[in-house]
């Protein structure tokens, strides 16, 4: 498992190029890419099969076969580390399976990078991957992360955002924190700080560009007397929506947002209390 640079070919290490040398041939992602990579390195050619999403289940039994008869593999992706947002990891939980012997030759991780820059706690963190394109996917997926107290890391592209950042603002409210790399080691790398107000604000009158690693801050603590008092005050915002119209989901919706509450149990005291 090498990992490969993710913009400046600098960061590729020694042991990496050694491996890459020396491996009976290559698995990669996208041959084209790593074809390019090889000629941009000077890195002798190597034999290179495809593995991607759509072809790991065939050609990881491929690639299984060829390292059962003693064969070496070095698998890469087009950027980063193998098997991390990536079909990778089905190869390595296949060749484990196998008693294949599988070794991390390690470099760079956008992920990390990002944690590593934003100025948001690095201690716990949890890593989210891609958020998918469907909204309503989207928002549950986000929904079930309101109260996650670690930071989060999410993998976005640039044209699904500004969507994004609205189901963020939506779900966690428009003061928690956000830190968005984009361009990591690449010429026009830039980490931006914002609230998620702000990011709304800022990507609404700035096209994105580039790819995205969000960082976004984990909830507050919040000791169970506080919890109380904030129940009750959503409740009370509750009860005035409702007299100027509201029903009581849309109200509970918008509240339990705003203020940080569970919806569910914001819902279930409104109707108790009714």
């Amino acid at each position: 498992m090498v990992a490969t640079p993710i913009g400046n070919l600098n960061d590729l290490s020694p042991r990496a190029r050694e491996v890459l040398g020396a491996a009976d041939f290559i698995a990669a992602e996208d041959t084209r890419v790593t074809h390019k990579l090889f000629t941009a390195l000077a890195l002798p050619p190597k034999p290179m099969v495809s593995y991607y999403e759509h072809n790991r289940r065939q050609r990881g039994e491929e690639i299984l076969a060829r390292l059962l008869t003693g064969e070496s593999c070095a698998l890469v992706t087009d950027a980063g580390m193998p098997a991390i947002s990536d079909p990778g990891e089905d190869m390595v939980a296949l060749a484990a399976a196998n008693g294949v012997e599988v070794i991390p030759v390690p470099g760079c991780c956008a992920a990390v990078c990002a944690l590593a820059v934003s100025g948001l706690p690095t201690g716990r963190w949890c890593f989210e991957g891609f958020l998918s394109v469907n909204r309503k996917a989207r928002r549950e997926h986000l929904e079930a992360l309101k109260d996650e107290k670690r930071t989060m890391i999410f993998y976005e592209a640039p044209h699904k955002l500004r969507n994004t950042l609205d189901d963020l603002r939506a779900v966690f409210g428009d003061g928690r924190r956000i830190a968005l790399s984009r361009e990591l080691t690449k010429l026009h790398e830039e980490t931006l700080r914002f609230t998620l107000a702000e990011a709304v604000s800022y990507f609404s009158e700035n096209a994105p560009r580039g790819e995205f690693v969000l960082v976004l801050e984990g909830a507050p603590e919040v000791p169970p007397q506080d919890e109380d008092c904030r129940m009750e005050t959503a409740l009370a915002e509750v009860r005035a929506r409702m007299q100027r119209g509201e029903t009581m989901k849309d109200a509970v919706k918008a509240v339990s947002a705003s203020a940080g509450v569970k919806k569910n149990a914001l819902y279930q005291l409104a109707i108790d209390t009714e």
